[in-house]
């Protein structure tokens, strides 16, 4: 019987992989058909119903039928890295990111966008202190942990509504997604360079606003005395908000 082991685990994978796919893989033989299904079911709508507590929008956008059926894909093909059931959906997001065809072209950038309200709602981070009376342009500057830009080919904030678009509009779309003091976690919209410049300040901290806005404008390919007055408006609003700060003396 020195096997035993082996046959067991043979046979533990052939029922786990008929229990991810059971329209493609048989289960083992000598097992109880209604036993086998109820654990299929049991395994299949505990994945789903998760899934689709975190990803409402998604569901709405692709209906019911066509959502189960890309969940059921996603339980057949995909291998979870994580035992966690708290970090099943941003494997899920992953996995969307890399699909080489979705049911809808904004599913996978949606999927993101509903999922970073989660993400930073359950983020381990403190808000940056108070900056007092400074001047952005001068002093060296950091990205809030609780702050985040991002930018989307699609509107994905006005998917799942009745006047969605159908088409990509010719610009992206800029979000930033920030937790404030209260702890909740609100949206807000940003032209693609406002996003680029807190990408920087978060990419590369300790730059002044002013070192910050040259960088800008010289990637963008634009007059630096154009974007002066603008953009020091614009890091005094995400001072006061609380997006970004001054680099502590230490840093």
């Amino acid at each position: 019987m020195a096997d035993a082991p082996e046959r067991l685990r043979a046979q533990q994978h052939a029922f786990t992989a008929h229990l991810r796919d059971p329209a493609q893989v048989p289960a083992p033989p000598g097992m109880d058909p209604r036993r086998v299904a109820v654990y299929e079911r049991l395994l299949f709508n505990n994945l789903l119903g998760l899934l689709s507590n975190g990803f409402p929008v998604c569901v709405r956008q692709l209906g019911e039928p066509d959502w189960s059926a890309l969940v059921r894909h996603y339980f057949a093909s995909h291998h979870c890295h994580t035992p966690l059931f708290t970090e099943l959906a941003a494997e899920f997001v992953q996995w969307l990111q890399v699909q080489p065809e979705l049911p809808h072209p904004a599913l996978a950038e949606l999927a993101h966008y509903e999922w970073v309200e989660t993400a930073l709602y359950q983020l381990q981070a403190d808000p940056l202190p108070e900056p007092g009376d400074i001047d952005p342009l001068q002093v060296p500057l950091r990205r809030s942990p609780l702050a985040w830009p991002l930018l989307y080919r699609w509107p994905v904030h006005q998917l799942g509504s009745e006047d969605a678009p159908s088409q990509p509009p010719a610009e992206p779309t800029g979000l930033l997604v920030r937790r404030d003091a209260d702890g909740a976690v609100r949206f807000a919209t940003l032209t693609s360079l406002a996003v680029h410049l807190l990408t920087l300040i978060g990419e590369s901290p300790g730059a002044t606003g002013q070192q910050l806005l040259q960088q800008l404008a010289a990637l963008h390919h634009l007059d630096p005395d154009t974007l002066a007055a603008p953009g020091a408006h614009l890091l005094q609003q995400f001072l006061r908000a609380g997006v970004i700060g001054p680099l502590p003396a230490s840093s």
